[in-house]
């Protein structure tokens, strides 16, 4: 979904900042509200714009949070594309869990934006669920399967070993407020992702090495 001022034959600097402003803006509002509890003069508050203003860029509030989504689902895909088939496999599945906690704290916003969608049933990206992300999925789910006929690796479920490991990356950006309160002491709550890295990383080796 390409904002409305992309149509123009020539974007100029200003136009392609503003544009990064109220996606910038429009981020922060949906990761917190939701889409339904968002609106669009709340957007053009956060962006510093008017209303007519911001409508020259995105017609609707649905365009902006498509715009939102579709980034995020490239982004969030490209961990899992990087798996490499000519790769180690345990050390291919920890890179997996490290690339995908550097995502969860590096971009916290975008992870609950997407727990925002899917709990109200992937309105907006459901096509994108049953496409490309289903089809990447049945591809290294293969390469997994390949990897325990290869003996490399112990049997197990692939796509509920890809499942688990969302679920533990993810967590640590959806439930941060959580996970700070229970850790408590400074230092604990600093290293927190890299102690979750190792953590993850024994958990899974311990489990899937042949």
């Amino acid at each position: 979904m390409k904002p409305r001022a992309a149509s123009t034959q020539r974007r100029t600097r200003i136009q392609k900042e503003n544009e990064e402003i109220i996606l910038e803006s429009a981020l922060e509002i949906f990761s917190t509200n939701g889409f339904r509890g968002t609106t669009i003069d709340q957007i053009a508050a956060a962006a510093g714009m008017s209303k007519p203003n911001l409508l020259y860029y995105f017609r609707r509030k649905e365009d902006m949070h498509q715009a939102l989504l579709d980034q995020l689902l490239t982004n969030w895909l490209a961990p899992l594309e990087e798996m490499d088939p000519g790769g180690e496999p345990l050390e291919e599945i920890c890179k997996y869990i490290r690339r995908k906690l550097e995502m969860a704290e590096k971009y916290p916003r975008e992870s609950r934006l997407f727990a925002n969608e899917i709990l109200q049933g992937a309105p907006h990206i459901k096509e994108q669920l049953e496409g490309a992300l289903r089809e990447l999925v049945d591809e290294k789910s293969m390469l997994i399967e390949n990897w325990i006929e290869q003996k490399k690796l112990a049997p197990c479920d692939p796509r509920h070993v890809i499942f688990s490991i969302w679920a533990t990356t993810q967590h640590y950006a959806d439930f941060d407020v959580q996970i700070c309160a229970i850790l408590a002491e400074e230092e604990r709550i600093k290293t927190r992702f890299e102690d979750a890295a190792k953590m993850l990383e024994g958990l899974y080796v311990n489990g899937l090495k042949p």
